[in-house]
């Protein structure tokens, strides 16, 4: 699946779990190399298997985080999330309700390279230099994420109106509505066929996977925000 990039431009994906960001970047014109704890075989680009702290640590040390123009990172939200905190020992993510993110900062300061800690909304304790969601893609989820970008700055793009609701029970009130709901299992959550289209995400089938990922369209967006940040003109 991997072919030579566009730009010649690398990106390092901390906590690369199954790919969804790693492909939007990819998209941009970019290489990926990914690192995850635990085995990832559906990740669609070379991948590490390690601890992203210390891998990147390790990068620092070396000198060889030199091969990269970009960083971006995913940690767990296990502080902020009861939902991650229950699946945290079966995903492998390892150092258990530890809150990653200021010890993940430091070390992306210290690298000196533009990064992005992206999280779910109101999770954990990053700046919202940047808001994603699936509606000002036309996807069939909602997925906000937030995203705090290190070293470099682009526009907050426009919020469009929801369309409806997120299909599913909420409080025991069944609603149909035009995005589906791609956590869980059960009370109209979606299946993982609808996951896949919904996100753009065909390269795996793994649900627990689904659950977690991002839609590459984000950072595809978000690559291509920093390339033309790059060239000295805010996207």
């Amino acid at each position: 699946m991997t072919t030579p990039s566009r730009t010649g431009l690398r990106v390092l994906d901390l906590f690369s779990c199954a790919g969804g960001a790693a492909m939007g970047y990819h998209r941009a014109g970019f290489d990926v190399d990914g690192v995850d704890l635990v085995p990832r075989p559906n990740y669609p680009f070379p991948q590490y298997q390690g601890d992203a702290l210390t891998h990147l640590e390790r990068l620092l040390t070396t000198g060889d985080i030199g091969q990269y123009a970009f960083v971006h990172t995913s940690p767990p939200c296990q502080a902020g999330c009861a939902l991650t905190v229950g699946t945290n020992a079966s995903q492998g993510w390892g150092r258990d309700h530890v809150q990653l993110i200021p010890e993940l900062r430091t070390l992306l300061e210290a690298t000196g390279l533009p990064y992005v800690i992206e999280q779910p909304n109101g999770r954990a304790p990053v700046r919202r230099d940047l808001t994603l969601c699936g509606e000002m893609f036309g996807l069939g989820v909602l997925r906000h994420r937030t995203f705090e970008l290190g070293n470099w700055a682009t526009v907050q793009p426009a919020h469009p109106r929801h369309r409806g609701y997120v299909r599913g029970y909420r409080h025991g009130v069944y609603r149909d509505g035009p995005y589906v709901a791609a956590y869980g299992a059960g009370g109209g959550k979606a299946t993982v066929s609808e996951m896949q289209s919904a996100m753009g995400i065909t390269w795996t089938d793994a649900r627990e996977e689904l659950t977690e990922a991002i839609p590459p369209v984000y950072t595809e967006w978000i690559g291509t925000a920093f390339l033309t940040c790059r060239q000295g003109v805010f996207a």
